[in-house]
């Protein structure tokens, strides 16, 4: 790179891939605290290569980012922000009702389209 600087994590377009390194230092919080926090939160799994290094997506990130303001501004705790994510992961009873409705439909209109 020109003058020998690398270039950083915020010169990235926002859906590039960080590395663990890049997103550490963007939250501030070392690298440990990340790898740590893949193994409380399930919903955390950034990509990995065959030598183990980390790349987070947009939506990994946006998670991080997430997890780091409930952790250190708003006073959760871990098990506090476990089951926050659980409980917005988990289907509505209502979800799965309009989706029938909505295959239901598709197939009868392609059914009335295919005579």
């Amino acid at each position: 790179m020109a003058g020998g600087l690398m270039k950083g994590a915020s010169d990235k377009k926002p859906g590039a891939f960080r590395t663990i390194g890049e997103l550490a230092q963007d939250i501030g919080r070392p690298q440990h605290i990340l790898r740590y926090w893949e193994t409380r939160f399930p919903q955390l799994r950034p990509l990995q290569r065959a030598g183990g290094r980390r790349y987070y997506r947009a939506e990994d990130v946006a998670l991080v980012r997430r997890i780091d303001s409930l952790l250190g501004r708003e006073g959760y705790s871990i098990r506090g922000v476990q089951r926050l994510l659980a409980t917005e992961a988990a289907p509505r009873d209502g979800d799965g009702a309009s989706i029938r409705r909505v295959r239901d439909m598709l197939a009868a209109a392609l059914d009335a389209d295919s005579r």
